[in-house]
């Protein structure tokens, strides 16, 4: 069996991924496309969904079903299980999710109340859900997009950091939780990545990663280790600040933050 046809096999034939309309989600469903998964594209924004529907299903001849859906309402959430329910699901990639900046006691808690809901809430309630049907049919996926910045405090985002916090410890946990039932499970922390997350969270990158490159190396490390850091960055910050005391990386974390918010 061919190595694209063993990872049909394990993580087909339909794939979900959440926040498909842009970014990494929109790279990491075109590399599944490669790969012959049929997809389910999931975001808000139906007209950029069924754009990308209409460009894999041309490209790679898979089959797609776009679902819209606002995933900081719990009838988001609801909606996409819903539309899934008769359809063989063997991947889960949760990549919708937004970031802000800024001092905390200056954000709109509306705006940090969604990305709460977005980031963790939405993402642990499809985990459960997903995990489930996978533990049933013996086998499966999970790819759950934490953030370099899921490792230490990160002073000027720190909520977003405690967000990807939240998705990196949960990983974690549910990579050996999950094993014994055939469910793999991927932490994926990236670094700056060129995608629409800045704009969104106002602030300034510099050095940035492509989207491409997250997704390949991403869906590469599935099943082979518990967290991938993608892309020469990600290795670079995440490996040069791993070996210093927690306070220290914080303290780091905060003049990097600081310097890249508007």
């Amino acid at each position: 069996m061919s190595t694209e046809n063993s990872f049909c096999h394990r993580y087909g034939p339909w794939a979900v991924v959440t926040g498909a309309s842009s970014g990494i989600g929109r790279a990491i469903a075109t590399v599944l496309a490669e790969k012959s998964l049929n997809l389910v594209l999931v975001a808000r924004n139906r007209v950029a969904l069924e754009r990308i529907a209409l460009d894999v299903e041309s490209q790679f001849s898979v089959k797609t079903l776009v679902v819209d859906a606002d995933l900081s309402q719990l009838a988001g959430t609801q909606a996409v299980l819903t539309a899934t329910e008769e359809l063989d699901v063997g991947l889960l990639v949760a990549s919708a999710g937004f970031g802000t900046s800024g001092p905390f006691l200056d954000a709109s808690i509306d705006e940090e109340v969604a990305m709460l809901d977005i980031n963790c809430r939405a993402l642990m309630m499809q985990t459960h859900a997903f995990a489930a049907r996978f533990a049933k049919r013996g086998h499966g996926g999970i790819i759950l997009l934490s953030s370099i910045v899921a490792f230490q405090g990160a002073p000027f985002a720190s909520h977003y950091a405690a967000t990807k916090a939240y998705v990196q410890v949960l990983a974690d946990g549910l990579n050996r939780e999950l094993a014994p039932r055939g469910i793999d499970v991927l932490a994926s922390a990236p670094g700056p990545t060129t995608t629409g997350f800045a704009k969104r969270a106002r602030m300034k990158m510099g050095s940035a990663m492509s989207a491409d490159t997250v997704a390949r190396q991403t869906v590469a490390a599935l099943g082979r280790r518990s967290t991938v850091l993608p892309g020469g960055l990600s290795k670079l910050l995440g490996y040069s600040l791993a070996t210093l005391p927690r306070w220290i990386r914080t303290r780091i974390m905060g003049s990097v933050m600081r310097g890249m918010t508007k």
